[in-house]
């Protein structure tokens, strides 16, 4: 197992995490985050977790630079990659959904999208194609991670100018995701419909 692989694989490992540290009841244990008060609530929990989700999303980076740079890309690690960036944004959206910190529209786009263009690259795969990324589909991705992250930190500190960055980061990503998704599809509509030469 290469180096990329094991970031990749340290990158679920962190999304697990994450998520445990997000759902789990821990005032009925008797376990209570401080709320740090600096004229905005930052819940030392979610402050914790942003962290976490910035070293996970570093590690998004460096897995496929390395890959990249090394000669070291495989069909383990790029299943693994696709696995563990779902692992690490769509559990987050549906938790800050939950919460009411977003819209339940953007889980629901995000997760949809997902599935959509999954299924367009495994048919493209079973005839022998590559579907490549898509600038639009970056775009999402980076656009996305960083909502996220503002997420975390309270739209620190563009609270303070009364921005909401965040959630203009989060509904941008949104809308490049139905973007993204149409372009794939219209990219490889051809080859989706075509016969299988097998």
């Amino acid at each position: 197992m290469n180096l990329p692989t094991k970031l990749t694989i340290s990158r679920i490992i962190l999304s697990i995490f994450i998520i445990l540290l997000l759902i789990f009841p821990f005032q009925a244990v008797g376990i209570y985050f401080p709320v740090i008060r600096s004229g905005i609530d930052l819940d030392l929990k979610y402050v914790i977790a942003g962290i976490l989700f910035i070293v996970a999303s570093v590690t998004d980076f460096l897995d496929g630079y390395l890959a990249r740079k090394n000669n070291q890309v495989t069909d383990l690690g790029k299943m693994l990659d696709a696995i563990a960036d779902k692992v690490l944004v769509n559990p987050i959206l549906i938790i800050f959904a939950s919460e009411g910190l977003i819209s339940p529209i953007v889980p629901v786009v995000i997760v949809v999208r997902d599935i959509v263009v999954n299924a367009i690259k495994m048919e493209a795969a079973s005839k022998g194609k590559v579907v490549a990324a898509i600038s639009s589909g970056k775009m999402k991705t980076a656009s996305l991670m960083i909502g996220i992250v503002l997420v975390f930190f309270a739209n620190f500190p563009f609270v303070y100018l009364n921005i909401h960055l965040d959630l203009l980061f989060i509904y941008f990503a949104t809308i490049m995701s139905l973007v993204s998704m149409v372009q794939y599809y219209q990219l490889n509509k051809k080859i989706i419909f075509s016969e299988s030469k097998n």
